[in-house]
């Protein structure tokens, strides 16, 4: 039934609440399965190929991003972390790296999907659950895009993760260029898109090319 102002009563009811975030357990399921195409068709002589993301090559940023997705997984459950040694799986799994990066992708879904896992504060620097899940966002989503950039492949992240991660990108932006994790921001046209806009604030040059 509507009134006068057209409205039916499921939009009178539901108008005046705050549409809620979609779980990041969600936003982590559809980043992996933006990724996981362009990690398939890195071939092997392009594992030596320098990317967007300066201090890698492909094959030390795969190698990050295993990193990501397993390490992340333990965050999920408020435990300790040692980001202090990068394992080398691709030498480790060698041709079936790409499924064992799938396998573990699915397992940091899981992870986060836990019951309290957005909750409370997680990681060595006591940050807000959900603000590290997003931080594993981000790593998927931009660095598929480096790895996309090194390779010459297409990529298109995931509906709902640029909105978010822009917001991460302000909110983090300060401390992690202090920490070098971010470079300083570049400037970008008028009527950038959101991706391009977001990339630019990681201090990467939304046009670079190999």
């Amino acid at each position: 039934m509507t009134d006068i102002t057209g409205m039916t009563d499921e939009e009178r009811r539901t108008s005046g609440r705050e549409e809620r975030p979609a779980p990041i357990s969600e936003l982590l399921d559809a980043a992996a399965e933006a990724a996981l195409p362009v990690l398939r068709a890195v071939a092997d002589d392009r594992l030596g190929q320098r990317t967007p993301c300066t201090e890698y090559d492909v094959r030390s940023l795969i190698n990050h991003l295993f990193q990501v997705v397993v390490a992340f997984q333990t965050l999920a459950g408020k435990k300790e972390v040692d980001f202090g040694h990068t394992p080398d799986r691709l030498a480790e799994f060698g041709a079936r790296w790409p499924d064992r990066f799938a396998e573990e992708s699915a397992r940091l879904v899981e992870a986060w999907s836990a019951p309290g896992a957005e909750e409370g504060l997680t990681g060595g620097m006591n940050l807000p659950a959900r603000t590290v899940g997003r931080m594993a966002l981000l790593d998927l989503t931009v660095h598929a895009w480096d790895i996309a950039r090194a390779i010459g492949r297409p990529y298109t992240p995931a509906p709902g993760c640029v909105p978010e991660l822009r917001e991460l990108a302000a909110e983090m932006g300060p401390t992690a260029r202090k920490m070098q994790v971010f470079g300083e921001p570049v400037a970008v046209p008028a009527g950038a898109s959101e991706f391009d806009e977001l990339l630019a604030a990681t201090g990467r040059d939304p046009g670079w090319t190999g």
